[in-house]
């Protein structure tokens, strides 16, 4: 493996810059990849406010970018109905609906990577029955792993089936197909503060990578969420009502009065973590979404499992 592009300081660096400055950079950094390409690029969107702010600064570059987004139907409906109405919108359906998603390939919990080594220990892979058991090849205890991996090692006997390839099968391969149909090089709005995978990835490659296996370009890598807002509240940018006001809290910090992130609502990622977790939020909000995503998909009993509360 190559070395990393970038070191942990430098994310921190960025991160501490000036929103002014990571708008110069990041328009720089789409305008690197709209041009090395001809201009066959498009705009990944999800109807959320991190793709909206990204769209914003791309079309300020270049007003006529595609945007793709997957229609996968996990979306909120106020968050489709923005992704779909919005101008230039290429509309894409995955292969398979979720519900026979979830009969075949389960739920992505408690994190995709943990997800995906849980899916592949059951099937006796020795990388990851290592990983989930805390021990090297040698047999050797490895405390690393054990503290990452060991406490959901009950989940291999869940009677559920647990993987990480939901978001392959919704997303990921809709939006590939498209890329080689027609030849368009997207651009995503993923950004390495929201997980440990994103980070890695992004000090390992940066936010443009043209000589990897699969060149990505992910221009707000180095913003963070209050960035987010503080962009959409400068330039007065529409967002989902399920997003509620943009408000500061007692420390000067600006949030969300509703929702604080969208994503894919039957999504079960991170649900341990919530005082109040995104399916209690979304009996209230949206009960009958709710109730199929409980009742008809099954959710309910596997966050029963679990032990995460969600009426």
């Amino acid at each position: 493996m190559k070395e990393p592009r970038h070191t942990a300081e430098d994310l921190k660096i960025m991160q501490a810059w000036p929103l002014s400055r990571k708008i110069q950079v990041t328009q720089t950094r789409i305008m690197e990849w709209y041009y090395r390409f001809n201009g066959m690029v498009s705009v990944s969107i999800s109807g959320g406010k991190d793709s909206a702010v990204l769209l914003d600064l791309a079309r300020r570059c270049f007003p006529d970018i595609e945007a793709v987004f997957v229609d996968t139907g996990l979306e909120f409906p106020e968050v489709r109905k923005i992704a779909i109405e919005t101008p230039n919108t290429t509309v894409l359906r995955p292969a398979m609906r979720f519900d026979e998603v979830v009969r075949e390939y389960g739920w992505c919990y408690p994190s995709k990577d943990v997800a995906h080594t849980i899916y592949y220990a059951r099937k006796g892979s020795l990388w990851a029955l290592e990983r989930m058991y805390g021990i090297n090849k040698d047999g050797t205890p490895n405390g690393f792993r054990q503290s990452r991996y060991g406490k959901w090692a009950y989940l291999l006997d869940s009677p559920f089936i647990i993987s990480a390839k939901c978001c392959r099968v919704m997303k990921e391969s809709p939006l590939e197909k498209y890329k080689r149909k027609s030849g368009k090089h997207p651009i995503v709005g993923t950004m390495a503060a929201e997980s440990q995978r994103r980070k890695q990835s992004w000090l390992q490659s940066g936010c443009n990578s043209f000589d990897s296996k699969r060149p990505s370009s992910k221009p707000i890598s180095f913003w963070t969420n209050q960035n987010i807002l503080e962009y959409i509240k400068r330039y007065k940018l529409p967002i989902a009502s399920v997003y509620g006001d943009i408000v500061s809290d007692k420390k000067g910090r600006l949030i969300t009065t509703k929702e604080q992130r969208t994503g894919c609502t039957f999504c079960p990622v991170g649900c341990h973590r919530d005082k109040v977790n995104r399916f209690q939020r979304m009996a209230i909000t949206h009960p009958k979404l709710h109730k199929y995503c409980m009742d008809a998909l099954g959710l309910g009993a596997f966050l029963h499992y679990i032990g995460v509360p969600h009426r």
